[in-house]
């Protein structure tokens, strides 16, 4: 497997991950492994189960549809709220979904890749086609979240020379969300802000966010 690591397009200046293989049972390991450990670096851990099932499916059809050991690529790319995942091969047959009492050969994998992702679809190209799926980052946002969440507290408590010997549990970790959030209404208030609106404008976005998740 002659993988090239996930980067940034010096073309484009975006993320994008290209990673030429070959349509073989024993690569499929590998190509889950790189994928999770690409979504990694894009601190969008969150969704990399999803996308793993999604490349296993698409690379499964090369392999059933296209040939054992056909040359493919998968191509990863970030979107605003979703990540699109493409598998390249050099064969114009467009998959179709199973229809009812069609064998697996038939395409029942689409079926599971319709259910779990946003959209997909098929694009031919001059060499070949592209199978594409989009996957919702929704996940991965929330969990980017929490995360920056986490930071700030660690931050404050180091901040407040908070007593290291207490083991920071559920309850001691609220009450320093509490006062987290009081500090920081002091000094809204100090630039001449309306605390009010902030908490009012706060658990809006919360509720929003919640809400998409």
């Amino acid at each position: 497997m002659s993988f090239s690591e996930a980067g940034v397009d010096a073309e484009a200046g975006r993320l994008r991950c290209v990673l030429p293989f070959e349509a073989a049972p024993a690569e499929l390991r590998l190509l889950r492994a790189a994928v999770r450990r690409t979504l990694g670096q894009w601190g969008a851990a969150a969704v990399a189960d999803e996308a793993e099932l999604a490349v296993t499916e698409l690379a499964a059809n090369v392999i059933k549809h296209v040939g054992e050991g056909a040359a493919a690529t998968l191509v990863l790319e970030p979107k605003e709220d979703r990540i699109r995942v493409e598998l390249h091969d050099k064969s114009h047959i467009v998959p179709a979904v199973a229809r009812a009492g069609c064998d697996e050969l038939c395409g029942r994998g689409l079926h599971l890749l319709t259910a779990m992702s946003l959209d997909w679809g098929t694009l031919l190209t001059a060499t070949g086609k592209a199978v594409w799926c989009e996957i919702s980052l929704r996940p991965a946002l929330h969990c980017v979240c929490v995360q920056r969440a986490a930071a700030v507290l660690g931050e404050y408590r180091r901040a407040t020379r908070a007593d290291a010997a207490i083991v920071p549990t559920y309850a001691v970790l609220e009450a320093t969300v509490t006062d987290v959030i009081a500090d920081l209404l002091h000094w809204v208030a100090a630039q001449g802000g309306d605390p009010d609106g902030v908490l009012d404008r706060a658990q809006i976005r919360y509720e929003t966010e919640a809400e998409a998740a």
